[in-house]
């Protein structure tokens, strides 16, 4: 840790690179977060940290990085690109969308770009489509559902149910069905839309404890290395901890 700090960010960026290259996406967030301190002007960095960030499903943080290299430089294309990759893996196709054409905009004729855009616009059909067929089609389980329970009633009792009553019953369970399918779809969009929230911040007061407790392990004389849950290593990982 002490030689990344004193080496340059382009050294810290290309070792972040590097473990980019062999799959190491921890490890290359922690080279572009130092780099990042060095030199937290340059786009590229945010960008390269974006697409790891992306790598390692922390969508949020991928997702600030990629406005961040928007912010530093907004006529470079890939920060949109960025940006419509993590709107994209979150099942947010509208925006992607959106932030594809921005960068087209300022890449036209990019064959990446281009394929990005069609690949989510079919996304966009499909999401669509599935809004409108897939409450009808609980509704026509629910009615299946209650055909069988006429059936049923016809057959297993010695005096069946007046048939208007059953039409009833059938017509309830298919809206039953019906609100259950809608409910589904916006389960579904309530889920992505939390990929993309901010995760609790842990380290508030806790790192102010955790020091204090390694301070009073050290007068002690005991050796103490303090232990983390995978949320918070993830939110050392953004502030360039260990």
């Amino acid at each position: 840790m002490e030689d990344n700090l004193q080496q340059t960010p382009d050294e810290l960026k290309e070792l972040g690179n590097t473990s980019v290259k062999n799959q190491r996406y921890e490890e290359a967030i922690l080279h572009y977060t130092h780099a990042i301190k060095l030199d937290p002007s340059n786009y590229t960095l945010h960008s390269n940290r974006s697409f790891a960030f992306l790598k390692v499903h922390q969508y949020y943080f991928a997702l600030e990085d990629a406005n961040e290299t928007i912010k530093l430089n907004p006529s470079w294309p890939k920060g949109y690109f960025r940006k419509g990759e993590v709107e994209y893996a979150t099942g947010h196709y509208s925006d992607a969308c959106n932030s594809y054409r921005k960068a087209l905009e300022l890449k036209p004729d990019d064959i990446n770009l281009l394929e990005a855009l069609n690949r989510t616009a079919k996304e966009i059909l499909k999401e669509k489509k599935a809004d409108e067929t897939v409450p009808w089609l609980g509704a026509g389980i629910g009615i299946v559902v209650g055909v069988v329970i006429v059936i049923a009633d016809c057959v297993f009792t010695f005096k069946p149910t007046h048939p208007m009553l059953m039409a009833f019953v059938t017509i309830v369970i298919a809206m039953i069905g019906y609100s259950i399918a809608r409910f589904y779809r916006y389960w579904i969009k309530c889920q992505r839309n939390g990929l993309l929230e901010a995760p609790v911040d842990l380290f508030g007061d806790d790192n102010t404890t955790a020091d204090a407790d390694q301070e009073s392990s050290q007068k002690e004389g005991k050796a103490h290395t303090p232990r983390y849950t995978k949320s918070q290593a993830r939110q050392r990982y953004k502030k360039g901890k260990l």
